[in-house]
């Protein structure tokens, strides 16, 4: 009989087991429930609630349960619906009637909720060290290629030049953006629920204070109900990982038009491209076009949570045994990819010489021009319509903005002056850029230094 079947006088239909199961998916959590689990015996034992012996009892068995499941000898059993119930069931067969002390003063409603809590506690610091390792990689990326000049894009079209490595250094500070919505989820959610009870806590002098000292929380969940039926901590994670992938996926996009045909700015390592089953010139740039896809996914992780919790009256409801597999499924999704795209990016080769080719159309310096103007005294909107008419007018001719004559500018442009027509140079358009945020060589290459630092001193400690 299930551990909660003493008033049930049936048996559990099988359909409803069936659809009652979590432990296909919730055995993950095994090692945060014992973690847990054994902090709380002690706290019960410490309180005089079991005997002494029957905590050090249970510890012992459930460190014995532990290695096995870690070795993979374990029989879980979709009868006893997830893995809490399995772990104490075990423990209570070997054990009787000490093991049966664990479940004292919890309920599975709190118990649930700190494994949780413990278990993405885990996940965030290891999906922070992957971000570590993505930012490294372009910064590397960035330094390999500290001269390389590409066009930026507005619009998708050609805007102005800028440096590849300043391109990169971009996603560089999303990813640290990144880290610190992580850092925020995780700081909200480091607090213990244990001792909740179903809802409505206990009438044992438990302490909970030092469970959660035990268990590195930084504090208590003050309400019991608010304990149990608080999933906010999984939606913000969740809605960090969906940003953080959309991120992902603006880089892939990028690294897929570069690798195109139409650019030909990139080649991508033939150990993350593959090939097509009926063309056999083809390399496909697959990681990042599987990147790109599986945004979608994490985002209907998100809004999947969200539409599970939307409705829920206080307090606990079945309905929220639906939290884990989303957010379980995001968390994997996103480490896969950064796993793959951090070592995909140290195989790329760049083509500067396409990439400074394709910078080079002096239409992409027409604003060095109006900035002239405004150096001369020249109102910057007066600037920017007299530069637009300049431009119509080369447009119209046939011409690229640097094969006019000096007198054919000054038609359009009146202030013209010859160093004007000297303006149109990508280089030097990049280092004119010269300020904080910038992208001239002096500025990228300060950043990349900057990043190199505190990136090779995060991961030492890692």
């Amino acid at each position: 009989m299930a551990l909660w079947g003493g008033r049930f006088t049936a048996s559990t239909d099988a359909l409803v087991t069936r659809l009652s199961e979590s432990i296909s998916y919730d055995r993950r959590l095994y090692s945060q429930d014992i973690r847990g689990s054994i902090a709380h015996v002690r706290m019960l034992a410490r309180c005089g609630i079991i005997p002494g012996e029957d905590s050090e009892r249970i510890q012992e068995e459930l460190k014995r349960i532990e290695e096995e499941i870690r070795g993979g000898n374990f029989d879980f059993q979709e009868a006893l619906e997830d893995v809490h119930m399995n772990i104490e069931s075990r423990l209570i067969r070997e054990l009787g009637d000490q093991g049966a002390r664990v479940h004292t003063a919890r309920s599975r409603n709190d118990q649930v909720a700190t494994d949780f809590r413990l278990y993405l506690r885990d996940e965030i610091d290891y999906l922070t060290e992957l971000l570590h390792h993505f930012q490294s990689s372009l910064v590397e990326l960035g330094k390999r290629n500290v001269k390389a000049i590409l066009p930026g894009l507005t619009h998708l079209q050609y805007a102005q030049p800028v440096l590849f490595a300043h391109h990169l250094l971009a996603y560089v500070e999303m990813a640290e953006r990144d880290i610190d919505r992580l850092a925020d989820c995780r700081r909200r959610l480091n607090r213990l629920p244990l001792g909740a009870g179903a809802l409505a806590g206990s009438t044992l002098p438990i302490d909970r204070e030092s469970v959660a000292e035990e268990l590195g929380f930084d504090a208590v969940i003050a309400n019991s109900m608010d304990a149990v039926a608080d999933r906010d901590f999984a939606i913000e994670l969740l809605s960090a990982l969906a940003i953080l992938m959309m991120h992902l996926s603006r880089l892939s996009e990028d690294l897929i038009l570069w690798m195109s045909q139409s650019c030909r700015y990139i080649r991508i390592g033939d150990g993350f491209c593959t090939g097509s089953s009926l063309m056999p010139q083809k390399k496909n740039p697959d990681v990042a076009e599987l990147t790109r896809g599986k945004t979608g996914r994490v985002y209907g992780d998100l809004i999947s949570l969200l539409t599970v919790m939307k409705g829920l009256p206080l307090c606990y409801n079945r309905d929220m045994q639906e939290d884990k597999e989303p957010v379980f499924d995001a968390v994997d999704t996103v480490k896969l990819c950064l796993a793959a795209v951090a070592p995909m990016l140290l195989t790329i080769e760049i083509d500067d010489r396409r990439m400074l080719e394709a910078a080079s159309d002096p239409g992409l310096m027409a604003t060095d021009l109006a900035e002239w103007l405004v150096q001369q005294g020249v109102p910057f909107r007066t600037a920017h319509h007299r530069v637009g008419r300049y431009v119509a007018w080369c447009a119209e001719k046939g011409k690229k903005l640097n094969e006019t004559t000096l007198a054919e500018m000054r038609e359009s442009i009146p202030e013209a002056a010859a160093e004007a027509l000297e303006l149109f140079e990508a280089r030097r358009s990049v280092e004119a850029r010269n300020i904080t945020g910038g992208t001239s060589s002096m500025q990228v290459k300060r950043q990349l230094a900057a990043w190199s630092e505190k990136l090779e001193s995060l991961l030492a400690k890692a």
